[in-house]
């Protein structure tokens, strides 16, 4: 528990707990969505496509994992009104079961060579439901952990939302590993990658555990019962915050960086069109490597985006991830591993965490408590939505044979990370607003002497 001030929502504010959910919450579900892009760019285009012509078939396996992304704008419209009417517990728990069961099923699918078109149909079914639940997930755990923490501290602990992300993606690499790694390979392609799926069946008993135990956030209750809450949340967010909607949009175009690192990055490298030839074992470990170093790294920007702001992180992190995106992909066309090793830790692993650590902070506080999880869960996924579909569009403008496909591809990646650099600087700056007045454009920020003052007072029991 944290004492709280007069200016913030009185109630039982379960801080550490909210924390340790968003984390555990964030990974598992993660986990179950990041497997399918790694098998998407190791496994997809072998089993679920006819095989005539590789270069259509990573082109339709990269797209089945952007389809998935199609779905998230519905899912947030549904899971944002759930979280801002009926509560954040609610909707962080939907999501669960919903990405849990969807993802047993991928496991569970027939391949191209057993049930013909079929199987493809399938697999995108399966990943609109996938997209549709990890729609609510980022924005309800950062809007839970939020309102639990105590002012002054809210960008350190909302970063434990990305750190669980982060995980998650470690998890989803690390499973595929060992099996790449020990199984032969037509015991792995035929059905070893059926195991990271299966072992979904974890997230819905560890997930449901973890979250049931944390309570409502104090600022949604004091929303007042569900009759005195907003009955289209949605309509007000539009209305009333339509400008940081647009900004948050083109903010969450940075999610082109683990694109470039993990999906164009892992098909490029692997797949024998490009002609690059790392192996999928070897690959396997720069998204791992790059994804530990930004889990040692998320809290510390996190706790800087408390004494700096949350705008400085976020336009530097852009800019020069967008530029290192360059570096990274040269590595790969000469085909050195220990330089692309170099550049995806730089890249993803420090620089990028600038702005992923502290969005989860930086997104909900552009919005006030009523429309909150449904104001950042659209506009966050319209976002991604966008830059899901530039694994398709890469291979296509740079397809396997062409010039310089490092550099085609770079260009357009630091042009998306420019748009977010300027959203991020046309934003007010929130870090020192209290929580009741977020989302107000005419919010006043305590001093930074009393918000040190304040900041103090909170550390040593937060």
């Amino acid at each position: 528990m944290t004492t709280l001030t007069s200016h913030e929502p009185h109630g039982a504010h379960q801080t550490k707990a909210a924390a340790a959910s968003g984390w555990i919450g964030s990974a598992l579900e993660y986990y179950d969505f990041f497997i399918y892009a790694t098998a998407a760019a190791l496994i997809f285009p072998e089993q679920f496509f006819p095989k005539g012509n590789p270069t259509t078939a990573i082109i339709a396996s990269l797209a089945t994992y952007g389809v998935g992304y199609i779905a998230r704008p519905i899912g947030a419209l549904v899971l944002g009104h759930l979280g801002d009417t009926h509560g954040r517990k609610k909707v962080l728990l939907s999501c669960m079961f919903l990405m849990g069961f969807s993802t047993i099923g991928v496991g569970l699918l027939p391949t191209y060579d057993q049930v013909g078109l079929l199987a493809p149909a399938l697999l995108v079914i399966l990943r609109l439901i996938q997209g549709f639940a990890v729609a609510g997930e980022i924005s309800g755990a950062s809007s839970m952990i939020l309102e639990h923490a105590p002012f002054g501290r809210r960008g350190f602990y909302s970063s434990f939302t990305l750190q669980g992300v982060q995980v998650g993606q470690i998890l989803a690499a690390a499973v595929f590993l060992p099996l790449a790694h020990y199984m032969p390979a037509e015991q792995f392609n035929s059905w070893g990658w059926r195991i990271p799926f299966l072992l979904s069946v974890v997230v819905i008993i560890a997930g449901y555990v973890i979250r049931r135990r944390v309570d409502e956030t104090p600022a949604f209750a004091t929303e007042g019962d569900e009759r005195a809450r907003p009955s289209s949340p949605i309509v007000e967010a539009f209305k009333y915050s339509g400008g940081d909607m647009l900004r948050v949009v083109c903010m969450a175009l940075m999610n082109v960086i683990p694109v470039v690192a993990t999906i164009f990055g892992a098909a490029y490298a692997v797949q024998p069109a490009y002609g690059i030839g790392f192996a999928k074992d070897v690959y396997l470990w720069i998204p791992v490597v790059g994804n530990i170093v930004a889990v040692l790294v998320i809290p510390y920007v996190g706790n800087l985006s408390d004494k700096i702001g949350r705008k400085p992180p976020v336009i530097v992190g852009a800019l020069l991830s967008g530029l290192l995106a360059f570096a990274y992909l040269y590595a790969i066309s000469i085909k050195s591993v220990p330089l692309a090793f170099a550049m995806s830790l730089l890249m993803w692993g420090v620089v990028y965490q600038g702005y992923n650590a502290v969005f989860p902070s930086f997104y909900p506080e552009l919005f006030p408590t009523r429309i909150r999880v449904s104001g950042m869960a659209i506009s966050q996924n319209i976002g991604t939505t966008i830059t899901a579909m530039l694994p398709a569009l890469f291979t296509a403008v740079a397809p396997p044979g062409s010039v310089n496909i490092w550099f085609t591809v770079g260009a357009i990646a630091f042009g998306i990370t420019v748009i977010a650099a300027l959203a991020a600087l046309s934003a007010r700056e929130t870090y020192r607003v209290h929580l009741k007045d977020l989302g107000r454009s005419n919010a006043v920020p305590v001093g930074k002497q009393e918000y040190e003052r304040m900041r103090a007072r909170v550390l040593p029991g937060a």
